[in-house]
Formats: C-alpha cells, structure tokens, sequence
C-alpha cells in the first residue's frame, strides 16, 4: 500500500468559488481547485504525494493517517 493511500481525500463543489475544491485533511493546509472534478482529484494526489515526499526529506514524522475513519458517513449527520 502507499503511503498516500493512509490520507482521506476529499473533493468537493465550492458554490462561493464556482469550482470543485481539493483537499487532504490532517496532512496540507489548502489543495487544489479547478472546474474539472477529476483533474482536481488527480491534482490532489499529486500534492499528498508531494508533501509526504517532503515530510520524509526532512526526517519529520508524518501525521496521523486519516483514511478508513468512515468521513463520507459521519459527514452525513453533520448538517
């Protein structure tokens, strides 16, 4: 498994931007936009790649995993 797989990535429509908004939460601050819903998954997976990548050139740990915590079904009794 990679290591990027240990991330939830989420893509969601921003109404106040007009465009999907990428995002990992836990592991980088902002992600990526775009109009494109799929360009921006792929964009964001690229980014946690990217910042993982960081992480591991610095010797620093990597913050908690934040895949297989069940978000899309907790999220559904927030609103």
């Amino acid at each position: 498994m990679k290591e990027s797989a240990k991330y939830a990535k989420i893509v969601e429509w921003s109404e106040e931007d007009q465009c999907y908004i990428g995002s990992a939460p836990g592991l980088v601050l902002g992600g990526s936009h775009g109009k494109d819903e799929k360009a921006v998954f792929e964009e964001l997976c690229q980014i946690v790649e990217e910042a993982i990548a960081i992480y591991q050139k610095d010797g620093k740990p990597l913050p908690p995993s934040t895949s297989g915590r069940d978000f899309a079904n907790k999220m559904q009794h927030v609103a």
